[in-house]
């Protein structure tokens, strides 16, 4: 476990949030097919991957949903932070449903059509090879900007991670902000098992997070299993908790937290800092003064330092 000191959770009494909206108001009351969202606490929203019989992997209905929900929350005014989860207790998200992806996915390998231009009767035909990459880069494309709807979100996402971790589970978590894991939490790149380079996000991201290039290396071309010390020792995670509960409690402790935050500032520091990541020293600090000279106009600077002299919690407008 971390040696992270613990903070006192926040209350809704007295933290400058407003009372916890119920249900799903913040998404219109919509329901979801494989993923429970509620709002367990004011301005937070949870989103729960909800296929624990399968061990949480993905079909192509499910990232196509799982966009659809990152998208509007990015939107909504009432969520200011959003804690992502696995339900179920034994794995995040153990990557891509093979069955599912055999059957009538991409990895059916299907490379033939009926060819109906010919009076004759119907004949299979090869696909010509050129058209077949088309559509399957079409296809990785439309995968990776489902997955990158997490990263695109305005506003931070807090990743919960206990169990199994393997192969999309870390490209999914590699586009939130911050990851906590459980003691439990087992991760691997597994593509290379499967026959291909991850592409979905691991190879891009997974450098940018970690400090060391050769372990990144190692682990996805190797495939092994890393364990929930040594994810915390690299850096893929910033704090190892006991177990699930306790990694849930301490995710709802720091978005609230947040939440508490003005969202002019939160949102602005996740863009800045997700821009520095891709440029140099002197184009962040250009994007980041034409960035604040907007957001330096805003009612929440006062707010904040007035209630700190009034040594009062500020309250901030809706974004």
């Amino acid at each position: 476990m971390s040696s992270i000191p613990k903070q006192p959770p926040l209350t809704s009494s007295n933290d400058g949030i407003e009372p916890i909206a119920k249900g799903m108001e913040v998404l219109g009351g919509k329901e979801y097919s494989y993923f429970i969202v509620t709002q367990p606490h004011s301005f937070v929203t949870h989103v729960e991957i909800n296929r624990p019989e399968k061990l949480n992997s993905f079909h192509e209905a499910m990232w196509i949903e799982l966009e659809k929900i990152f998208d509007a929350l990015s939107l909504a005014p009432d969520v200011r932070v959003v804690v992502l989860s696995g339900a179920g207790n034994r794995a995040f998200c153990t990557g891509i449903d093979i069955k599912a992806a055999l059957e009538g996915g991409i990895l059916g390998n299907k490379k033939s059509h009926v060819d109906t231009s010919s009076s004759q009767d119907e004949k299979r035909t090869e696909i010509d090879a050129a058209r077949q990459a088309v559509l399957i880069r079409r296809h990785i494309a439309q995968f990776q900007k489902c997955v990158s709807s997490i990263e695109r979100c305005e506003k931070p996402v807090i990743c919960v991670l206990h169990g199994f971790t393997y192969g999309l589970g870390i490209d999914i978590s590699a586009c939130t902000d911050i990851r906590i894991c459980s003691e439990d939490a087992r991760f691997a790149v597994k593509e290379v098992d499967i026959g291909l380079a991850a592409d979905i996000g691991t190879l891009t991201r997974l450098p940018k997070i970690v400090g060391s290039f050769s372990w990144v290396k190692e682990v996805s071309l190797s495939a092994r299993y890393f364990q929930a010390n040594e994810a915390h020792r690299v850096g893929f995670v910033s704090q190892v908790l006991a177990n699930k509960a306790e990694a849930l409690n301490e995710a709802f402790r720091m978005s609230q937290l947040l939440a508490s935050k003005s969202p002019i500032a939160v949102q602005g520091t996740k863009e800045l800092l997700n821009h520095a990541k891709n440029h140099s020293v002197a184009d962040s600090l250009q994007y980041t003064g034409i960035w604040n000279s907007a957001a330096l106009q805003t009612n929440d600077v006062y707010e904040s330092l007035s209630s700190l002299k009034k040594k009062v919690s500020p309250r901030f407008e809706k974004l």
